[in-house]
């Protein structure tokens, strides 16, 4: 890793088929609200075949296959996607493991092209190119992710930025620190490249483009927060110093703090449609 380094650069979107079943378990269901507003979005009579980006285990799958959506789901991670295919042995779905890049798929053919938090993962200079072509005229591409609220000003949540302060910047050599966002920021280019990693779906050739917005909140223990840190790239790519020393700093502000943790999340939904 170089002093540049993120830890969520392209090369490691393979790092949670290590940790499939963990991933599986810790990371966040999305709103049922989300998946309506998409089902409405999408025009009822172009039909009902869609293809998911970036599948990991299947959480954001079934809301499409119980709406009736014939669903090709693309996932690089071999056991991520062998744990979606042992879990969803429907007939209307087809798991390819693949990149989405490299994925040979039928152009003009899907009503629905989406992808749940997996979308900043694609190069989207070929990706956002290749969803326009896969997709029937006035098909729609979806993309969701949920984004932390950081609780700054609350006891717990600045102990631990002290914690990060001393293991987790002094590796990653940034100036940036979380902060609260508005709605209105994660609507401007730069919002929408720092979710997805392009400034505009327009820029693609889409249209009718829009983007939606959900709270929700989700309290850990401190052992099921830890394997939620567990499930990030950056700090899976840590140094093992500074991981155990971050980890297990975290840990102790959360006991200290009567062993919960409450996060804050906004689900954002980005959609656009091909004329």
């Amino acid at each position: 890793m170089t002093a540049n380094e993120t830890g969520w650069e392209r090369k490691q979107r393979k790092h949670f088929d290590d940790i499939a079943a963990t991933y599986d378990r810790i990371r966040p269901e999305y709103p049922n609200e989300l998946f309506d507003d998409i089902f409405n979005y999408v025009k009822p009579n172009n039909g009902k075949k869609a293809l998911e980006i970036g599948a990991g285990t299947g959480k954001a799958t079934l809301p499409l296959l119980k709406e009736g959506y014939d669903v090709t789901a693309v996932e690089i991670g071999e056991n991520m996607a062998e744990i979606l295919a042992e879990r969803f042995r429907f007939d209307n779905i087809k798991v390819l493991v693949s990149s989405f890049e490299e994925a040979d798929l039928e152009e003009n053919s899907y009503d629905l092209v989406y992808a749940a938090t997996a979308f900043h993962w694609v190069d989207a200079a070929i990706g956002c190119p290749k969803v326009f072509r896969l997709l029937k005229r006035g098909g729609a591409f979806a993309l969701f992710r949920y984004n932390a609220i950081p609780a700054a000003g609350e006891r717990i949540y600045d102990e631990i930025q002290e914690v990060y302060e001393k293991y987790y910047y002094s590796h990653y050599k940034t100036m940036e620190r979380p902060r609260k966002k508005s709605l209105e920021e994660y609507c401007q280019p730069s919002g929408v490249y720092e979710g997805f990693r392009f400034n505009d779906l327009k820029d693609y050739g889409f249209s009718d483009v829009r983007m939606n917005f959900y709270d929700s909140a989700r309290t850990f223990s401190a052992d099921d927060y830890m394997l939620m840190l567990e499930t990030f790239s950056d700090h899976r790519s840590l140094p093992d110093e500074n991981k155990a020393a971050l980890f297990a700093g975290i840990k102790d502000e959360i006991i200290k703090h009567g062993g919960y943790l409450r996060v804050d999340y906004v689900f954002q939904l980005y959609m656009g449609r091909k004329p």
